[in-house]
């Protein structure tokens, strides 16, 4: 085995060596505050000290112990690597709605991200997400592939009337979709002032995710590729999250087209074969 891999199974084997790295990355420690902060026994702890200083990252001065420089190098690089597996088992699930058109995503930046999407037991997490999501903020602006369930369209329309900013680049079928689930109330909230709607016939991703720039955090609608319906929300509030969103939000914004509120009536001559409808709940 590399003897790479052999030392990270050294430290992921023992969860008092790891505990104590991270221990001694805050601070020098004795012993005794070794053995509080791992909980382990006084034999433990004294074994834990004796494997680090046979690999060079721990040294003792005086009563305390404090990492090398390697030590700190080793643990640096270690709870990167954790942080990274966290990551990916945080998104494990929800893979196949990351984006791979928008220019710049980052999986790195989605470290703290909440995730939600149907589970065997619970279908509905991914709608009440959006739904905490939209309440939860005063301006909304994004990239319109996603068909929301039409609880959710509810939500929003009742947000948008009562004044949430809104800003949306729309896919034609989806909103065509919108507008035909509820004529009156997608004309009464498009046509607010503080509703401004634009269109695009080729936006990133749109057979994968949607996008959402909102006060706090940005979010990320997954949608199923042929009927462009809601299965999963991944959202966070990393900044550098958010300049990628902004950034690719601006991108759109400047290649769509303003639309009509005019434009909403419904048409009832179009075939209803193939086209995208909202759903229920």
């Amino acid at each position: 085995m590399d003897s790479a891999i052999q030392a990270i199974e050294f430290l992921a084997r023992s969860e008092h060596r790891v505990a104590a790295l991270e221990a001694l990355s805050e601070e020098p420690r004795d012993r005794r505050d070794l053995r509080d902060a791992t909980g382990a026994s006084d034999p433990t702890i004294g074994r834990v000290i004796r494997d680090l200083e046979d690999r060079s990252w721990l040294a003792r001065e005086g009563a305390r112990y404090e990492l090398t420089p390697l030590g700190a190098y080793v643990t640096d690089r270690f709870f990167e690597l954790r942080e990274g597996m966290r990551t990916g088992e945080r998104l494990r699930e929800v893979w196949r709605w990351l984006p791979r058109e928008m220019e710049g995503f980052a999986v790195e930046h989605y470290e703290d991200a909440v995730v939600a999407y149907p589970g065997p037991n619970y279908p509905y997490a991914p709608v009440e997400r959006v739904t905490h999501l939209l309440e939860s903020t005063a301006s909304i602006r994004g990239l319109g592939t996603t068909l929301y369930k039409s609880g959710n369209l509810d939500v929003f329309c009742r947000r948008v009337i009562e004044g949430m900013e809104t800003e949306y680049v729309y896919s034609p079928p989806v909103l065509r979709a919108i507008v035909d689930w509820n004529p009156e109330l997608t004309a009464r909230a498009l046509g607010c002032d503080n509703c401004t709607v634009f269109l695009h016939d080729a936006l990133p991703d749109d057979s994968r995710c949607g996008l959402n720039v909102m006060d706090d955090c940005i979010g990320i609608c997954g949608h199923d590729p042929e009927t462009a319906q809601l299965e999963a929300v991944i959202d966070t509030r990393s900044p550098e999250a958010r300049e990628w969103a902004e950034d690719v939000y601006a991108r759109c914004r400047s290649e769509a087209r303003q639309f009509d509120v005019g434009e909403l009536a419904p048409d009832a001559s179009r075939s209803p074969e193939g086209r995208l409808r909202v759903e229920p709940r």
